[in-house]
């Protein structure tokens, strides 16, 4: 965790096969306390409907439980499907998780959770 944030990282392309993996990352975070997370789509190569899919529904998750979610990724074609998806301007997105993880979560009454080893290649 980072000033606050668990960065998940999605270095392959979000499709059928990987977004249940971030999926499933994400998820294992929220049991374990983390609330504020930061999708790390810098080295992603490809999303498709799938992949929008699954950023929808963590990040319904993430609000229930009072968290947040920042997106980062600079590539102009994925932001072009985030676009297409009507999704550009519902998340926040930055061209780097340095800024997106620049400033702390705001606090909503809830712990942000616990700092502790990361499990898999994934978070940090």
């Amino acid at each position: 965790m980072t000033n606050g944030w668990t960065v998940v990282e999605a270095n392959d392309d979000i499709d059928i096969a990987f977004a249940p993996v971030v999926r499933a990352a994400v998820i294992r975070r929220l049991a374990e306390g983390h609330r504020h997370f930061v999708l790390d789509l810098c080295n992603t190569p490809f999303l498709d409907s799938m992949g929008l899919g699954m950023i929808v529904a963590v990040a319904k998750r993430i609000k229930t439980r009072h968290g947040s979610l920042r997106i980062a990724c600079s590539d102009e074609w994925l932001l072009h499907v985030f676009s297409l998806g009507g999704l550009r301007h519902v998340y926040s997105f930055h061209d780097s998780v340095e800024q997106a993880i620049a400033q702390p979560p705001v606090r909503r009454g809830m712990p942000v959770g616990r700092a502790g080893a990361t499990d898999g290649p994934i978070l940090r």
